[in-house]
């Protein structure tokens, strides 16, 4: 019978990081990671050996710890997510925070998430400002049904809609318009990184700025008064998004950083 120290052993000669193991062993015991820590005597019963050492061999080949658990801590919120959503990132929260600046003064502001994947953007502007109406949108519909589930657990009340970008969004008016799109370059190397996650979620292929491009150029009918557009893209595409927001009548451009001072997310108001 295996013991979590043989485990933890196992994990190491297969060469998953000592952390993605413990908290591996945690979710597969039902157990938090001190426990593990505190018991690396206790045994596994032939199903958790099992499990572990399935989960190991898919974290050795690059699968996203996330997935293995099943959850991911996001802005304070705890999302299940699966290979459907792109596996949310701290530097998203930028435009999380970014977005709550803006409505801490305003009243019943309308929002919208596009293309909102797990749900993530748009369950942490609704948490941190209930009182804002706020919608998400995304093309595909086993991410809206990742994102539904976590409103629902986390009984927070957003709207959902299928459709690419403005698709679902025909009349509607926002005070506020967030999205974090697939902006990776098509032949960026970095992608073969992040094989395990979903592709659209990641790329349109190309300079990797068509989706940006197809957000920034539709804005115009859907943007309230004084309405402000955030959007997050990669490090070295803050430059054309502030061309592309002034070429379309944006005012106000200003550029954020994530936590490894790179420029991250750009926004304007109209």
């Amino acid at each position: 019978m295996q013991t979590v120290a043989q485990a933890l052993a196992q994990a190491r000669a297969t060469g998953v990081d000592r952390l993605d193991a413990q908290l591996i062993l945690a979710h597969v015991l039902t157990q938090g990671r001190s426990w593990v820590i505190a018991h690396d005597d206790a045994p596994l019963d032939a199903p958790q050996s099992d499990a572990v050492r399935a989960a190991f061999t898919r974290r050795a080949a690059g699968e996203p710890l996330a997935y293995l658990l099943g959850e991911k801590e996001f802005h304070g919120l705890l999302l299940q997510v699966d290979a459907n959503v792109l596996v949310p990132r701290p530097d998203t929260e930028v435009l999380v925070d970014w977005a709550l600046e803006l409505l801490a003064n305003a009243e019943a502001a309308r929002v919208v998430d596009l293309g909102t994947g797990s749900g993530a953007i748009a369950l942490a502007v609704k948490h941190g400002c209930p009182a804002a109406t706020v919608l998400a949108t995304d093309t595909s519909r086993a991410a809206l049904g990742v994102a539904r589930a976590n409103a629902q657990r986390l009984a927070l009340d957003v709207a959902f809609a299928p459709g690419s970008w403005w698709a679902a969004l025909a009349g509607q008016r926002f005070d506020l318009v967030l999205s974090n799109p697939p902006y990776i370059a098509g032949g960026d190397p970095h992608l073969a990184a992040l094989q395990h996650e979903p592709a659209l979620a990641l790329t349109p292929g190309g300079d990797g700025l068509d989706a940006l491009r197809e957000i920034v150029g539709g804005a115009a009918p859907h943007m309230a008064p004084g309405a402000w557009l955030l959007l997050e893209h990669g490090y070295d595409q803050a430059g054309a998004v502030q061309a592309l927001l002034r070429e379309h009548g944006f005012e106000s451009v200003s550029t954020r950083h994530d936590l490894a001072g790179q420029p991250r997310c750009t926004g304007a108001h109209r």
